[in-house]
């Protein structure tokens, strides 16, 4: 008799979580002593972990020299009613929310349940109160990997990521995850038939649309109204999953108050049965939520490396 192909799948997602003897060999040492090593931040108090991330930045932005050029051109084309001193400005902001982001690992990795309730507000929780499958809806903001603690701590996600090439990191990160979450699966990006079986189950999955994945499974489609390759995923999980599509947004607060977790409306207009909308609907959204904070975006992808055929790339130098 075939074994069950969802306790299968779950059981080889727990293998993964296993120790093995051979993590303990000298080659993997130096990735031991740079994860002990993030232990250490996430001692101080929250303003002085949001000022090193600040630091980070700063030096990122003088270092990183082709993700400042990324960022840069990014900003050009969205925000073409900025100066260009204004743009800068900007991008000096958005680099030091990304090295708060890299600060910010520290406190999703270690921080206690109690510590990180006095930085937190949640609203829209309501939005996920059913027993049919949803689609968090997560977009690319350098809050990014907070915001998988910060919902765990209210509700149970199943999560889609991009494995690690280190099995040491790989091991660490999803015993971190199951630390807090421990009835969640960790799914690959790529393992849809995984994405149905918990939507169908009336699961929450994590799901992270807004970067350029290519044109194979996607189309052309409007953000900030330049054409960018969007995957049509979003709507056809939706419909396939019979699950609504509910996005999330965590919003870090000026002067160390901490962050707001925001549950917004489902997307009712999702599945419509017309890819090409769906997909125009879910960038909207999310432009409309970048423009609510955008220092606060990752910039620092190529948004649009995928071109129209006969347009040039707009990252070559």
């Amino acid at each position: 008799m075939s074994q069950n192909p969802d306790i299968k799948a779950r059981a080889d997602a727990r293998e993964d979580d296993v120790f093995h003897r051979a993590y303990l060999h000298p080659k993997y040492w130096p990735t031991w002593l740079g994860i002990g090593l993030t232990f250490i931040p996430s001692l101080l108090p929250y303003s002085w972990i949001l000022q090193l991330g600040r630091w980070l930045g700063r030096i990122s932005y003088r270092v990183a020299n082709d993700r400042v050029h990324v960022a840069r051109v990014n900003l050009e084309k969205c925000f073409p009613e900025l100066t260009q001193q204004e743009r800068e400005a900007l991008l000096k902001k958005n680099f030091e929310s990304v090295g708060i982001g890299i600060m910010e690992v520290t406190i999703a990795w270690w921080w206690s349940t109690d510590r990180l309730e006095k930085i937190v507000s949640y609203k829209g929780l309501e939005n996920l109160e059913s027993d049919d499958g949803a689609i968090l809806m997560v977009m690319h903001f350098t809050t990014i990997e907070l915001a998988g603690r910060l919902i765990t701590q209210r509700h149970s996600v199943d999560a889609t990521y991009r494995e690690h090439g280190n099995p040491v990191f790989e091991y660490v990160q999803r015993r971190l995850r199951h630390r807090f979450d421990p009835g969640s699966q960790l799914l690959r990006r790529r393992d849809v038939r995984g994405m149905l079986r918990s939507l169908k189950s009336g699961r929450t999955v994590w799901y992270s649309p807004d970067q350029d994945y290519g044109t194979k499974n996607g189309l052309f489609v409007p953000f900030f109204g330049i054409p960018a390759a969007t995957i049509t995923s979003t709507s056809r999980l939706a419909k396939a999953g019979r699950a609504k599509v509910i996005p999330m947004t965590v919003t870090r607060l000026p002067n160390a108050k901490g962050y707001e977790v925001r549950l917004h409306p489902a997307l009712e207009s999702i599945p419509s049965g017309d890819d090409y909308e769906d997909a125009l609907h879910v960038n909207q959204f999310v432009e409309q939520r970048i423009r609510e904070h955008p220092e606060q975006y990752m910039w620092l992808h190529r948004r649009f490396k995928n071109r129209p055929e006969g347009e040039a790339d707009f990252y070559r130098e």
